[in-house]
């Protein structure tokens, strides 16, 4: 799959294929688009798992982070998005705030969210990662495909060519 995804040309020649995840997301990464298998987690204002994931090879996966969309604490950073570019992940998506924008911008790494906060989170070891989660109202499962560009996010049940 090539790194350069337009998401308006995936929905015009896979209709029904594509589910979007009709959210406000804003990108941050150095990528404008990516895709990739995705890796679920679901946590609530902990980023350990994050940490954990990806320091695991991302092999172009995708990490999709159910915050809870909650933007009173950053569930990504430059430091753990360092890790993502340096463990070969395509991106991060956080359903819920990052901080360290201005660094995100200058990564090889495809980076959405809802927003920024510039408090880390706390760290207790709390979350789940891999069970299915549910983002605007889609239920995502690892080893789904997700696909992200300007225009928002969606996923597939598999990859798609364009």
């Amino acid at each position: 799959m090539s790194s350069a995804v337009v998401l308006a040309d995936l929905f015009d020649a896979h209709e029904g294929s594509l589910h979007l995840l009709a959210l406000p997301w804003r990108s941050f990464g150095g990528r404008a688009s990516f895709a990739g298998p995705v890796q679920t987690l679901a946590c609530f204002e902990d980023n350990t798992f994050v940490r954990t994931l990806l320091g695991d090879p991302g092999r172009g996966r995708v990490l999709l982070v159910d915050g809870g969309a909650s933007l009173r604490c950053a569930l990504l950073g430059d430091q753990l998005a360092e890790l993502a570019v340096t463990n070969g992940w395509a991106g991060v998506v956080v359903h819920g705030a990052i901080r360290d924008a201005a660094v995100m911008r200058t990564l090889d790494l495809g980076v959405m969210a809802l927003g920024t906060c510039p408090i880390k989170s706390v760290k207790r070891s709390t979350g789940r990662p891999g069970d299915p989660i549910q983002v605007a109202g889609v239920t995502v499962r690892t080893g789904m495909w997700l696909y992200a560009d300007d225009d928002g996010v969606a996923v597939s049940e598999t990859a798609l060519g364009t």
